[in-house]
């Protein structure tokens, strides 16, 4: 599959989702079939706190394209590309099978188009507790497969931006 750039003409942050908004169900891309497969199902109570994903032509430590969350209203699916505006990230580390910690960031942006969320311009206009959710949501899955993951900090859409032009393949 040719996947978009990571930016769009207008400037604009691709990503395609992968995990839909309060859904148990992780999926992913399977490059053999060109098919989204279901990856991992999520234990009772514990669900996607918005759309999950990841920006194409990026690579992170973890050797997987860059993760992202979309604060949206309304559930995608996944495959669904969607144009957004980077409003951050948390800078993340996690442990490897191996021992080895390495970073594994989560950027958050909400869609282009979505008027009601004009007012969100940085990770500190987001509803704070919103925010500890989405933080406390990774801390939980990944101990669930008993992954330590560690939050360094949140950085702004500017830092954020930066750090994924440094990840583009």
């Amino acid at each position: 599959m040719k996947w978009p750039p990571t930016f769009s003409k207008e400037g604009r942050l691709n990503v395609v989702i992968e995990a839909p908004y309060k859904s148990r169900n992780k999926y992913s891309y399977d490059e053999d079939t060109g098919l989204f497969k279901l990856k991992k199902i999520l234990p009772s109570g514990l669900s996607f706190p918005c759309d999950m994903g990841f920006i194409p032509g990026t690579i992170g430590e973890d050797k997987d394209p860059l993760d992202v969350l979309v604060l949206m209203d309304e559930i995608t699916y996944p495959g669904c590309l969607v144009e957004c505006r980077l409003l951050g990230a948390i800078k993340a580390t996690q442990k490897e099978k191996n021992g080895k910690l390495i970073r594994n960031d989560r950027f958050i942006c909400v869609p282009a188009e979505m008027k009601e969320y004009n007012h969100l311009k940085e990770l500190k206009d987001m509803n704070k507790h919103k925010l500890k959710s989405i933080t406390n949501f990774f801390i939980a899955y990944n101990a669930f497969y008993n992954i330590s993951f560690g939050v360094i900090g949140n950085v702004n859409a500017e830092q954020a931006k930066k750090m994924i032009q440094k990840s583009i393949i």
